[in-house]
């Protein structure tokens, strides 16, 4: 069976080590976090939110999520919010985190590697989490290409999505047509 690499830095890279200690594993309190604004998925899916409910009503959350605290009192979530959300939603008051220290530019990265590995993020979240950090970061095509493991073709042709008109990125979001044909 043929294992894909895992892509770019990976997450053991972004979280800053292969294995972290339970000791580094805190319980935040799920009202003291907020929502990535950089967060490329743009939507969630109802049905398998409420999968992940009743999973963590059963077995609890089994991987925890990646914040970054905020000057505030407040952490920025940065991996997991799907987890964050189907907590909140399953009446946790507290989930298991882990707290780094994160630039906006971390931040943006972080979350924009781990959507992609898991590879069901609609390709237009894909283009505009590209075409935000490439604007804010004034990263090139190419090194974005390095820090995401795509080729920099590959790059230019998931920016070029956004181009398209309404009706047919209407039809890539629904799963109508492929990102090929788009």
């Amino acid at each position: 069976m043929n294992k894909k690499p895992p892509m770019g830095r990976g997450l053991a890279a972004l979280m800053g080590e292969e294995n972290i200690p339970s000791a580094e594993v805190q319980e935040i309190d799920v009202n003291s976090i907020v929502p990535n604004p950089y967060q490329p998925r743009k939507s969630f899916d109802d049905e398998k939110l409420k999968e992940l409910v009743s999973s963590i009503k059963n077995q609890g959350i089994l991987q925890p999520i990646l914040l970054s605290k905020d000057g505030d009192g407040r952490y920025t979530l940065i991996i997991g919010e799907r987890r964050w959300r189907a907590a909140k939603l399953a009446g946790l008051e507290k989930v298991p985190a882990i707290v780094k220290s994160m630039s906006k530019k971390e931040i943006m990265e972080s979350a924009l590697i781990e959507n992609i590995q898991r590879e069901d993020l609609n390709p237009l979240d894909v283009a505009e989490a590209y075409k935000s950090l490439i604007e804010e970061f004034k990263y090139t095509q190419e090194e974005l290409s390095a820090i995401v493991s795509k080729s920099r073709s590959a790059i230019a042709n998931t920016i070029r999505l956004l181009k398209l008109p309404d009706y047919a990125k209407d039809a890539l979001r629904k799963g109508i047509i492929t990102e090929g044909h788009g």
